[in-house]
């Protein structure tokens, strides 16, 4: 079992490379099996298709993303920015592979829960009753963040996420850090 779940996992992180570099859609399964030295049987053996496989990478986003929304409460909003980053740098690279290829988001039922996500967060962050100018500022913030954890995909985390935060945190009007 061990094993099956090695290959499992090789085949997704060799998947997940190859689909950040050329898209979902200029990734064939041809080109994951090669790589990986193993026939496409084998690679069906473990997912039944190539959205299957797809699915298997964004899962595990979309569940934290759903537990991090679910169980957070009104708090700080420095600190929810600030985990809200940790998140999604953690992701960034199956966040990197959506947004390079928008088409995931409507085969993977995405879109629409990515907005309520936010929504959410949204809320979280200065309650219920807000302003039109607030809530877009908030958007801004939220954008900015998840932009920023792509497009420095190659940094390290702390030359990103404090900046990042910081620049979020201005644009909701937020008093400097303590």
């Amino acid at each position: 079992m061990a094993r099956q779940t090695d290959t499992k996992a090789r085949i997704q992180a060799v998947a997940r490379e190859l689909f950040v570099q050329q898209g979902v859609q200029n990734t064939s399964l041809r080109q994951i099996s090669d790589r990986l030295g193993i026939t496409k049987p084998a690679l069906y053996y473990h997912f039944a298709s190539r959205d299957d496989l797809v699915r298997s990478i964004v899962q595990p986003m979309v569940e934290d993303v759903e537990r991090f929304v679910a169980g957070r409460e009104p708090g700080d909003p420095r600190t929810l920015l600030e985990d809200y980053f940790d998140l999604i740098w953690r992701h960034r690279e199956v966040i990197v592979m959506v947004v390079r290829e928008m088409s995931t988001l409507a085969y993977l039922d995405l879109g629409e829960r990515m907005f309520d996500w936010r929504r959410r967060l949204i809320t979280l962050l200065l309650g219920e009753e807000i302003t039109q100018a607030a809530h877009i500022r908030a958007t801004v913030a939220l954008g900015g963040m998840a932009d920023c954890a792509v497009e420095y995909a190659h940094l390290p985390l702390d030359e990103v996420k404090d900046v990042a935060v910081e620049a979020a945190a201005a644009a909701l009007g937020l008093p400097g850090p303590a």
